[in-house]
């Protein structure tokens, strides 16, 4: 593999899962899983010897807190970034790992087009990072608020919040309209087996929070159709 890969470490006691997670990663360019760590110790030996740039770790452990070692990595490997995959979802548990740094939260089970997203916003912060570093020693507010807004912790916590918003509901209308590109309420009530009103529901909230666009199509008959569109990370 390229040796500008980031290379990953999955923190991960179930196997099957971390078998998962990795072929998830995997297919996504530009990544490497170095490691699967199964424990605690294990854990600590794999940060030491394979120095990894991300850590995908779990909370639930026979012999360890996910999130009391949230926070030996960012102490003793403050290079090393963190995505939490975890079937926790206690508020408390939350917010403690956006406390520590997390780069994002995402609750199993997986969803692939949930964690790519993540997974792509964390290679063009990575890469902001760099260019700002080889042009410049400081940056703007803006600048700022451009490296937080490529954070996943923002978005999911938002749709957490608001009144008739399922998360995984949420990834999967989501993970739906970045396979198609364009999509209609008809469209995703038929794929994803949910109601028109509720893909509706879901597709407008996506333009509200800027992940998706709308535009009305209009067709040779009857009455103009709003299309949705995915938003793609900004690149520059």
């Amino acid at each position: 593999m390229a040796g500008n890969n980031i290379r990953v470490l999955i923190v991960e006691d179930d196997l099957r899962i971390a078998e998962v997670n990795r072929r998830f990663v995997e297919k996504v360019e530009g990544y490497e899983v170095v490691g699967i760590a199964t424990n605690g110790q294990e854990a600590r030996d794999q940060l030491e010897l394979l120095q990894p740039d991300l850590v995908l770790l779990d909370i639930y452990f026979p012999d360890m807190d996910g999130l009391d070692f949230l926070s030996v990595i960012k102490e003793e490997f403050p290079a090393c970034d963190c995505i939490m995959l975890t079937a926790a979802k206690e508020v408390d548990t939350v917010v403690e790992a956006i406390r520590y740094g997390v780069f994002d939260f995402i609750t199993k089970p997986l969803i692939f087009a949930r964690l790519q997203q993540t997974l792509q916003n964390y290679q063009e912060f990575r890469q902001k990072v760099r260019e700002w570093k080889q042009d410049r020693e400081q940056i703007s507010q803006a600048q700022i608020d451009e490296l937080i807004a490529r954070t996943g912790t923002k978005k999911p916590t938002e749709a957490r919040v608001v009144k008739g918003i399922d998360q995984i509901t949420l990834d999967k209308i989501a993970g739906f309209l970045l396979q198609t590109q364009e999509a209609t309420t008809e469209l995703v009530s038929k794929e994803t087996g949910i109601s028109r009103s509720t893909a509706r529901r879901y597709l407008e909230y996506l333009v509200a929070i800027g992940e998706a666009v709308a535009d009305l199509s209009y067709g040779v008959v009857g009455r103009p159709e709003r299309v949705y569109r995915r938003v793609s990370q900004p690149k520059e």
